[in-house]
């Protein structure tokens, strides 16, 4: 593809080199590691030295000044956008398409009779569907996915290998299931007996709106009553645990190894970073952020940032912090003030 016609095809550009419009890009790659003809991107002045060093032809820079000098002075093609990592993200669908299979359903398939499968469906090899299952238009079915009773997936949807789709689940429009995640099993319910734990059974509903991904070998609970919701467009990383119950809101992102415990209440586009864990019926407010390893035991109001276990106001955590890195020596000090009072 040209740069010429690649930029046109991303249609941000603010302004551009006028050098090299002919320039044929073949592919993208990371500014650090990058190839001749390839595009690249430059997210802010941190990335100066990669910049004066990467082998890319071509990148997409924001609005700075003296990134743009130094690829002009590079011979690179170059294009200014407002956000050069969303823009690098749609170039690399300009040259990357993931694996789809083609719309049939394979021989060894075992799908029920009264189950429903919509049109240009793909269903793999060893794919389970069972009675009264929904499946709609446009749905890709890897291998050895197992689809349970009256289970509904949307249109367009991809389940990718070896996945588990437990009964009463309703997944929407545009999800990604990858290999391995479980949707909808049984949530971790027992009531204490004088004879030992009595098993709750988890009659609820899973329920995953629009454009969810979840990553691979993560689970989604289903409750005892009620149901576990997944918000619109909220992205799940891999080996992240959702409990029983909890409610998601949209547009959230949590990273992996999250844990989120039964009955918590996650608001819109909240954000929690790797191996954070959500006690049991905690609220996170809307835009709240919880950093790595937090542990949050209460509620966070919307729009703050929490660390440190158990969790704090993020600016707290790093006071605390820094005085931590202090205690030798404020111990030292609180000694020698210790020692002078006792001589007197």
């Amino acid at each position: 593809m040209k740069f010429k016609e690649l930029i046109e095809k991303l249609g941000e550009a603010v302004k551009s080199s006028s050098e090299t419009p002919e320039l044929e890009i073949t592919g993208v790659s990371a500014i650090a590691d990058a190839t001749p003809n390839t595009i690249t991107y430059a997210e802010s002045p941190k990335f100066i030295e990669q910049l004066k060093a990467t082998q890319a032809s071509a990148v997409i820079l924001p609005a700075n000044e003296q990134l743009q000098s130094i690829a002009t002075d590079r011979g690179l093609a170059w294009i200014v956008v407002s956000q050069p990592r969303l823009v690098f993200a749609q170039a690399i669908a300009f040259f990357y398409k993931p694996f789809r299979p083609a719309a049939k359903i394979h021989p060894t398939a075992v799908i029920d009779p009264s189950a429903q499968v919509g049109e240009l469906v793909s269903i793999g090899a060893y794919v389970v569907i069972e009675s009264g299952a929904k499946v709609g238009n446009h749905v890709c079915i890897h291998p050895n996915v197992v689809v349970y009773p009256d289970v509904v997936i949307g249109d367009r949807t991809v389940l990718h290998a070896n996945c588990t789709i437990h009964e009463r689940a309703q997944i929407g429009a545009d999800c990604v299931i990858h290999a391995g995640a479980v949707i909808g099993s049984e949530g971790f319910g027992f009531v204490p007996t004088r004879e030992g734990w009595l098993k709750m059974e988890q009659s609820g509903y899973t329920v995953l709106e629009d454009g969810v991904e979840v990553g691979c070998n993560s689970n989604i609970d289903r409750p005892a009553v009620g149901e576990t919701r997944i918000g619109r467009n909220t992205k799940i990383d891999n080996l992240v645990q959702i409990g029983h119950g909890v409610k998601v809101g949209e547009a959230c992102a949590f990273a992996a190894h999250v844990g989120i415990a039964g009955g918590s209440t996650i608001g819109n586009r909240v954000i929690l970073a790797g191996q954070v864990g959500v006690g049991n019926e905690a609220k996170m407010g809307d835009g709240s952020i919880a950093s790595a390893k937090t542990g949050v035991h209460g509620d966070v109001k919307a729009g703050v940032t929490v660390s440190g276990y158990p969790a704090v106001e993020h600016r707290v955590f790093l006071r605390s912090s820094a005085i931590y890195n202090r205690l030798s020596e404020m111990y030292q000090a609180i000694k020698q003030i210790q020692k002078r009072l006792d001589e007197k």
